[in-house]
């Protein structure tokens, strides 16, 4: 029989997340500190009004860059915590959580064969988009040792050697919950304007910031232009089922994603889009969030290094990426009889570039209860290895 599927997708890796899930889902009693998924509900306000507008009768397609109402109420938002200024009718899609956006952009912009940078260790969709849109990966892979964060000399060299379209940047971090000050955007700035790289920068963990003021990279200095901006309301608002997202843009690009969007989406959900509305409104609820994500942060990070599972203190997001190191089972190993053993899940460091072997990602998006049980069982895991 003929072979129909297309030898690019032939070509790509499955999840390294969902792949290892898959052995998860056959264990029972297992405490999970895998999903990247916040363990909150929705606050009560964005639900009723997703329930009351369906009750109304919102149940239409909008408008494929989504309702204006939500764009303009972003655009407000951006202008208000952040000074960045978008026009709502041009410069804003609406899209089908921030998973859509970065697929958007990056067949918007991406060329076959074009190269684009992608920042190690990294979420795993950034390197699959490229490779799906038909463009080449080029990897700068951040180091423990710098906090894994951009090594400038290396970001020159790189982009001065391979001369990449774009890169993918993603601050706070997934994996790693790494952030950066403005005196260090500034500097990654300058070195993306003189090579002209055009930055994707993915900002979904913005409300989820501990240490540093978030800073989107649009706001600096000549990189508005420059920059596609990705955020949603998935993270900072528990809204992961509702699956809204929006990126922000010039003009031209926007119109080549709304392009794209209206051909294979069309729109994202009418009720979803009034729930954001909604969100927007709701800052005091999200405070309380974060005030208990940075608890679980402050104790799980010293609890791990106490047990000598090295890991930098994360800025922002909600993971821990730990250094299995130690044990001297590489992360695979460690992840799989941790499971089996004390069935405690978390994911293996290969899942976000394959340097990462010897280290795992802990999400501390569960109930903090959850989270001791789980340290009690690492801890006595951790002691049988010894």
């Amino acid at each position: 029989m003929k072979d129909f599927v297309a030898k690019r997708i032939k070509k790509l890796a499955p999840s390294g997340i969902r792949q290892f899930f898959d052995l998860v889902l056959k264990t029972k009693d297992v405490v999970s500190l895998g999903v990247g998924e916040p363990d909150f509900v929705a606050p009560w306000n964005i639900r009723e009004k997703a329930i009351y507008s369906l009750e109304q009768g919102y149940t239409s397609y909008t408008s494929n860059k989504g309702l204006l109402r939500l764009r303009l109420e972003i655009a407000y938002f951006l202008k208000k915590h952040y000074g960045l200024v978008y026009d709502a009718e041009d410069e804003i899609l609406i899209t089908t959580g921030v998973s859509q956006g970065l697929d958007l952009a990056v067949r918007a912009v991406v060329n076959p064969n074009d190269r684009v940078l992608i920042i190690y260790p990294c979420y795993v969709a950034y390197p699959a988009a490229v490779e799906i849109a038909g463009g080449r990966i080029t990897g700068l892979y951040t180091k423990e040792s710098e906090g894994f964060k951009i090594n400038l000399k290396e970001l020159e060299a790189v982009l001065k050697k391979n001369k990449p379209k774009a890169m993918i940047l993603n601050y706070p971090s997934n994996p790693t919950g790494v952030s950066y000050t403005r005196e260090e955007l500034k500097e990654i700035n300058l070195i993306c304007a003189k090579h002209d790289v055009l930055v994707i920068s993915d900002e979904i963990y913005d409300l989820i910031s501990y240490d540093y003021k978030q800073i989107p990279f649009a706001t600096l200095k000549g990189a508005k232009s420059r920059t596609i901006y990705l955020n949603g309301f998935s993270k900072g608002y528990a809204m992961t089922g509702f699956r809204v997202g929006f990126a922000c843009g010039s003009k031209q690009i926007i119109a080549q994603m709304a392009k794209i969007h209206s051909f294979v989406m069309l729109c994202a959900p009418i009720i979803s889009q009034l729930a954001a509305v909604e969100a927007l409104t709701s800052q005091k609820e999200v405070s309380l969030m974060i005030r208990e994500y940075k608890r679980r942060r402050d104790y799980i990070t010293d609890e791990l290094n106490q047990m000598g599972l090295r890991t930098i203190l994360p800025q922002g997001a909600f993971y821990c990426f730990c250094s299995v190191k130690q044990t001297k089972l590489d992360s695979l190993e460690f992840a799989k009889k941790l499971l089996k053993e004390v069935k405690v899940a978390v994911v293996p460091g290969q899942a976000f570039g394959s340097s990462y072997k010897d280290f795992i990602r802990i999400s501390y998006a569960c109930v903090f209860e959850d989270l001791k049980e789980a340290i009690s069982r690492i801890k006595k895991f951790k002691t049988k290895l010894s």
